[in-house]
């Protein structure tokens, strides 16, 4: 029987030590989640929702959700504090995590009865979620989307393909970006709705990424039939629903990855000095300034987001600011997996056991993060007009 965390939680110190407390209590218990799965991504996914179901059973996974969405409520920062205490005590991270934290927020915010049916699945492994944004043409651009929604006397019927799904392969639902306006209504005639991945004409293929693992998925809709409840907020207000998304995508993810980043290189620093897979490689002074530059990186990365969680928590939406997260999480998961890979060099690149491996699937994958959630060099530009005041390049 998994003791539970019911009791009301208002200190975050306090909060961080049950869970602390709870984590040691069943050490044991967490061991076959302390390591990431090498190959198949959804070997592991399938593994992760043991350890989904352990914290929702717990309560701990439940806190910073509403109660009238299967959470026990709370600020927003105690999920911070979740990501935070789990890193810390060798745990991973489970990855479907990524897209709770994408997408659970705005669903609660614009589409509470969506929520209250579909957030306490999720919250206990059953049930994972996808993100229809990008197209083949229409990536950072979603103005120019063209993924189109047409209203019937029901609903909708949806026709169009999305692409870059994370782990649409394993997603039961996906909240679709569509235009509902004319073709020449740019951001003002998106919609955003709730689709049935099961449903008739749809259509969902993995893509394998660099790393060899199917991380990504791309979506075919083809006239399938949605109801008028499928909307997230409002019809043609599908752009408020993106901007609004983007605060957690780019801010309470930036967080969840930071403590990522921190086990990661703290791991591998410890066992620079043990590790002894290719006898003769040393940590030398490039290995070294390798390490200080991610562990720059990956502290002003959590400096900048825990404000973020604190904005998030009181209720403020950090607006434009938030590209700033963006362009530092690129930053940071770049320096720390380049820092792994001089550490471990050249079992980084030529091992065959499980470590090498994962390293090499995780080195492959951070070259994404200057692009997926926003190209950076866009979040850069947004900096600098819309926070900065700097003119607009010509």
């Amino acid at each position: 029987m998994i003791a539970t965390a019911t009791a009301a939680r208002t200190d975050l110190a306090e909060h961080a030590a049950g869970l602390r407390s709870w984590l040691a209590e069943y050490a044991s218990a967490l061991d076959p989640y302390r390591t990431r799965r090498r190959g198949s991504i959804a070997v592991g996914v399938e593994h992760d929702r043991g350890l989904m179901q352990m914290l929702h059973d717990a309560g701990w996974g439940r806190w910073g959700w509403p109660v009238e969405a299967g959470g026990l409520g709370g600020r927003v920062a105690l999920r911070a504090v979740l990501y935070d205490e789990l890193a810390t005590a060798g745990v991973e991270v489970p990855e479907a995590y990524v897209m709770l934290e994408t997408l659970a927020s705005l669903v609660v915010h614009q589409a509470p009865s969506l929520a209250a049916q579909h957030l306490p699945a999720f919250l206990r492994g059953s049930e994972i979620w996808g993100q229809g944004f990008s197209e083949p043409e229409a990536g950072s651009d979603l103005a120019h989307l063209r993924t189109r929604a047409t209203p019937t006397a029901n609903g909708f019927s949806l026709s169009g393909q999305k692409i870059w799904t994370t782990l649409g392969q394993f997603a039961r639902f996906a909240a679709v970006l569509a235009r509902t306006g004319d073709a020449g209504s740019a951001h003002r005639g998106l919609t955003m709705l709730w689709v049935d991945l099961q449903a008739p004409g749809v259509t969902v293929r993995p893509i394998v990424a660099s790393n060899g693992r199917e991380e990504f998925a791309e979506m075919f809709f083809e006239d399938v039939t949605l109801p008028a409840s499928a909307v997230i907020g409002e019809i043609n207000g599908g752009w408020t629903a993106a901007m609004y998304l983007l605060q957690y995508e780019r801010g309470m993810y930036a967080w969840l990855r930071q403590a990522v980043l921190h086990r990661r290189l703290r791991e591998a620093v410890a066992a620079a000095h043990v590790h002894a897979a290719y006898p003769g490689a040393r940590v030398g002074p490039v290995a070294q300034l390798a390490v200080g530059r991610a562990v720059h990186a990956t502290a002003m990365l959590r400096a900048r987001s825990r404000r973020t969680v604190e904005r998030l928590s009181e209720g403020e939406n950090p607006g434009p600011e938030i590209s700033v997260d963006k362009a530092l999480l690129s930053a940071a998961e770049h320096a720390v997996f380049d820092a792994l890979r001089l550490l471990d060099w050249p079992g980084m690149a030529l091992g065959n056991d499980d470590r090498s491996i994962v390293q090499r699937e995780e080195w492959f994958y951070s070259r994404a993060a200057t692009i997926f959630g926003g190209a950076v060099d866009v979040q850069r530009d947004i900096v600098a007009e819309r926070v900065l005041g700097l003119p607009r390049s010509r």
